[in-house]
């Protein structure tokens, strides 16, 4: 077991948001999962808690009401090598009722919030020339969703 463990509190949604994240990222599990008894208060076989796991990170879910809710001020950064893998997870993460926001942000249709980064944007933005560094910086404060050719042709003064 990791030392530190993401716990996500879900409002009634729990199950549908691992069946989610598990389905659209390739190494993704469920781990285990427990659902409510006859005898437990509340709907007899409603999942209430689980874990799974995500490209080897582990995650806690919890069903527990909407005392609670998602902000952005904790979000997942995940790395991506293509602009089709960023396409993919974009697409996927804000089909339903999830939004786009700005630099590679998102939140899905649960509010979780995600960052959705192609690992050309680091070594753009981190070239030792500022011209071309401030070039990639403004180009990718003008988009949602981040788009390597668009970073690129900044970098490349074009």
């Amino acid at each position: 077991m990791q030392k530190i463990t993401p716990f996500l509190w879900f409002n009634g949604n729990m199950e549908e948001a691992m069946d989610l994240y598990t389905s659209i990222f390739k190494n993704a599990k469920v781990l285990n999962a427990h659902r409510l008894p006859g005898a437990t208060p509340g709907a007899k076989g409603k999942m209430l808690t689980a874990t799974f796991q995500i490209e080897g990170q582990e995650f806690m879910a919890l069903d527990g009401g909407p005392m609670y809710t998602f902000s952005p001020a904790v979000s997942f950064f995940v790395n991506c090598k293509t602009q089709e893998e960023v396409d993919f997870l974009w697409e996927k993460l804000t089909a339903d009722g999830g939004e786009s926001s700005r630099c590679g942000w998102l939140k899905d249709k649960f509010g979780v919030s995600w960052q959705i980064i192609p690992e050309a944007l680091g070594r753009l933005m981190g070239d030792p020339d500022p011209q071309k560094s401030q070039r990639v910086m403004q180009a990718m404060m003008q988009m949602a969703k981040i788009d390597i050719a668009g970073l690129q042709s900044a970098y490349d003064g074009e």
